[in-house]
């Protein structure tokens, strides 16, 4: 049986010059790497939050929607997931009804800390990122904890933190580039 997943998390995104860097200081941590894939993240324009299918590969892929305050460094996302076989049928079945917002590709190394995932990310038309979401399995206070552990060990600058999505990010980029 297929089932409807509910997740809650708190996360961070960053702009990084060297994922090299990044990832060094999370292996001391302890963080276990396991596995680097790539991700096309299909955007659908919907009514409120965000809508996308995330293909792995033609087998393998999920549909999330997810709503999340943009307004600081550290947000609270609220997300479900639902498996996805045929994800190329499904995209072309679903558009019929909502059009595509923005395709967003990237290579994402993923690591896990205790009951956070790390992602090292390379977004094409965007550059290198980390992005931290940890996961609330033992409550909000343990969920900021470990992210200001993290947060300690990595010393991002503040410019270096990221409000939007790579969504965002592409669309504004993508227009910027149509004016002449």
């Amino acid at each position: 049986m297929i089932l409807l997943s509910y997740m809650k998390n708190l996360e961070i995104k960053a702009k990084v010059n060297s994922l090299e860097k990044i990832e060094s200081l999370f292996k001391q941590l302890g963080a276990k790497k396991i596995e680097t894939v790539r991700q096309i993240d299909t955007y659908f324009k919907v009514p409120k939050g965000r809508l996308k299918l995330r293909k792995f590969s033609q087998a393998e892929s999920k549909l999330i929607f997810y709503e999340r305050a943009e307004n600081s460094n550290q947000r609270w996302s609220n997300y479900y997931t639902f498996p996805i076989t045929e994800p190329d049928n499904f995209v072309n079945f679903l558009r019929k009804a909502l059009p595509i917002k923005i395709i967003v590709d990237k290579k994402r190394s993923i690591y896990y800390y205790k009951n956070a995932r790390i992602h090292l990310d390379e977004v094409v038309r965007l550059g290198k990122f980390v992005e931290i979401e940890v996961e609330v399995t033992n409550g909000d206070n343990q969920a900021k904890g470990l992210m200001n552990e993290l947060l300690a060990k990595l010393k991002i600058p503040p410019q270096n933190f990221i409000k939007k999505s790579y969504s965002d990010l592409l669309l504004k980029k993508t227009k910027a580039s149509l004016i002449y």
